[in-house]
């Protein structure tokens, strides 16, 4: 995890404090450098180490899951620098609340 990245996951821990029904997935995601296995792996190792953050925080583990999508989800093309850029991100999505 980035330390440009804690000031959100950190107010992410402050949403799943005031809410504590929310249950969330946590999704990393690649640009399309490198072979799709290997950017399987490299997702769900990004997605890891969000939720690793987060149960650190005092988030429970239970209301976490991971999930690596590797280069499958885009949100901008992979033929410039910047785009890629974009293209490697963990997000959330609330699964349960």
């Amino acid at each position: 995890v980035k330390s440009d990245s804690y000031a959100e996951l950190d107010r992410l821990v402050a949403l799943l404090s005031d809410i504590s029904s929310l249950k969330i997935e946590i999704s990393g995601h690649t640009d399309n450098i490198g072979d799709e296995s290997f950017n399987e792996l490299l997702s769900q190792k990004r997605a890891n180490s969000v939720v690793k953050y987060l149960v650190e925080k005092g988030v429970d583990k239970k209301r976490l899951s991971a999930k690596g999508y590797g280069q499958s989800t885009p949100v901008e093309p992979n033929d410039t620098p910047e785009g890629r850029a974009q293209n490697r991100r963990t997000e959330f999505e609330i699964i349960e609340n």
